[in-house]
């Protein structure tokens, strides 16, 4: 609290307190949940979940008991999981729980893909969507340029036929190391051994956008059953118009089958998981 307390003069003096005492959060527009247990190195997201489903059972009533009409918004791992625990255990609309989701990742698939081109990543537009993580589906159909669609130029993107190896940008947004400056999750976790500064300014950027309604579009984590096929109850992200009061409207991406077919089988196992859950 200090140490941002000293740095509040260059951000316009914000408030800033801290305690233990769930009550200093009370009325509070957003809250922003971080908690959980850390990362391992070669740990999956998935992994986390028993950890981390207790430490939210003590937190999200809290959360609820002092600002009830807040949006939520889960940064902590694995998202989707506990983006749908904290759905469950506030009893929140599902417009007004939202997990970080794939935001950051979609950012990192831009990142790479402006670097493979040449070009800034404010120029190329791209989604990751589903899982953050593991599973997560890089959308190669609607991947573009100026409005030039890359697969229209180059039909095999994506592909293990692409001569081009594109597809690799998806495998480093997830795993591994890409370049002599820019790392992924895992390898940042392996350097590092924690994420905090991209992921601080993500959820910066979905801060901003809910307190003042730009309706601007983010790929994040939120109920999907029901679109493109999915029946199951699961979070996960697609891209989403987001306003002060949460998700106001869910973008219906036109996917190739393939693309559905990972989106269902990421549901699939996410699903898996929830049901061995005790909430």
């Amino acid at each position: 609290m200090l140490d941002l307390q000293h740095g509040s003069p260059f951000l316009k003096s914000p408030k800033i307190e801290a305690g233990t005492d769930y009550a200093l959060s009370e009325g509070s527009r957003i809250v922003i949940v971080t908690a959980g247990v850390r990362q391992r190195e070669g740990e999956s997201r998935l992994s986390l979940v028993e950890r981390n489903v207790n430490i939210f059972k003590g937190i999200i009533p809290n959360i609820v008991k002092y600002s009830p009409q807040c949006t939520l918004l889960i940064v902590s791992n694995p998202v989707d999981i506990l983006t749908y625990v904290s759905w469950k255990l506030s009893g929140f609309p599902k417009n007004r729980v939202i997990g970080s989701g794939t935001n950051l990742d979609s950012m990192r698939f831009r990142v790479l893909l402006a670097q493979k081109l040449g070009l800034s990543p404010e120029s190329v537009y791209g989604f990751i969507i589903g899982e953050h993580g593991d599973s997560s589906v890089p959308v190669w159909s609607g991947v573009n340029v100026a409005g030039v669609n890359l697969r229209e130029v180059n039909p095999a993107i994506g592909t293990e036929g692409d001569t081009e190896e594109f597809g690799k940008l998806h495998t480093d947004v997830v795993n591994s190391f890409f370049s002599s400056v820019l790392y992924s999750a895992y390898e940042i976790i392996r350097l590092k051994g924690y994420t905090s500064w991209a992921i601080g300014l993500s959820i910066a950027s979905l801060t901003y956008t809910l307190l003042n309604n730009t309706n601007k579009i983010h790929a994040i984590s939120t109920l999907i059953q029901g679109h493109h096929g999915i029946e199951e109850e699961v979070f996960l992200s697609l891209p989403c118009v987001m306003a002060d009061n949460g998700v106001t409207h869910i973008v219906n991406q036109p996917l190739t089958q393939e693309e559905i077919e990972k989106l269902k089988k990421s549901a699939q196992a996410i699903s898996e998981t929830q049901r061995n859950l005790k909430l």
